[in-house]
């Protein structure tokens, strides 16, 4: 497990911007790091993955509109939100595997940030 700290969201009208970090406590590279949200009552959906040594992956609802990157120097994960929409309000969580190779949505993920509340109306 990595300690994972999330900074980040709050409350925006549609059509505007956000970006949410998330702090890892060891080296990013090591990880195959990802974004997930949670809306109430619905079930907790991959949004983005992106690893050191494999290019970013987009679940369809956010694809065009949100951008995963890293800062290898600053172990530092973010996400960036264009064109928020109303559906897109949901707690956000970073989470983290060790090991970079095959990241993406279908990893057993072991470490979860606290989250952070993102609120589009």
């Amino acid at each position: 497990h990595v300690q994972l700290v999330e900074s980040g969201g709050g409350s925006v009208q549609a059509g505007g911007s956000l970006r949410l970090s998330c702090k890892t406590a060891e080296w990013i590279d090591l990880f195959c790091v990802a974004w997930f949200r949670q809306a109430p009552g619905k079930e907790r959906e991959a949004l983005a993955t992106i690893s050191s040594v494999e290019p970013p992956t987009y679940s369809d609802s956010v694809k065009g509109r949100f951008t995963i990157s890293r800062d290898s120097a600053k172990d530092t994960l973010y996400l960036s939100m264009d064109s928020l929409k109303v559906e897109d309000t949901a707690m956000y969580y970073c989470a983290a595997d060790r090991g970079a190779w095959n990241c993406n949505v279908h990893r057993s993920f072991d470490s979860w940030a606290q989250g952070t509340q993102v609120t589009v109306s």
